[in-house]
């Protein structure tokens, strides 16, 4: 019995204290569109961000694997018998060519991956979020 009143003093107390007699209150639909907007577009923000990081990236390694292309090709020599009488130090310099060659390949394929991969998740959120091409801020 004292516990019946004790709660129902507390339960008055609480209602007196904060304010519980407003009752429960939801947002307006514009106000949970706009929340829901600004998280799609952290999103795709993130998304694109990550796209153009990783096209800078490819961008500037394929220039430089090019670059190392045309410098190994100087020291590999255009003659017939070059591989015969090549020199010792062009012998080293053309394995280390080799070498950032092969890496610099290894890394654009990765990057066309990672290119291939966001680009997917690109289209499925503008398709799961059709409402987001409309944005003026993002340029989707």
């Amino acid at each position: 019995m004292f516990q019946l009143f004790l709660r129902a003093r507390t339960h008055n107390f609480l209602k007196e204290r904060f304010g519980s007699e407003r009752g429960f209150r939801a947002r307006s639909p514009e106000r949970d569109a706009e929340t829901d907007r600004s998280r799609i577009e952290a999103i795709m923000t993130a998304i694109e961000n990550a796209l153009h990081t990783v096209e800078r990236e490819q961008l500037g390694l394929n220039s430089r694997v090019e670059d190392v292309l045309a410098r190994a090709s100087v020291t590999i020599g255009n003659g017939d018998d070059e591989y015969l009488e090549r020199e010792a130090l062009d012998n080293h310099h053309h394995d280390l060519f080799d070498k950032e060659i092969q890496n610099g390949q290894r890394r654009l394929r990765e990057l066309e991956s990672q290119v291939s991969h966001l680009k997917f998740i690109k289209a499925a959120m503008l398709t799961r979020f059709p409402d987001i091409r409309g944005l003026p801020r993002l340029g989707f």
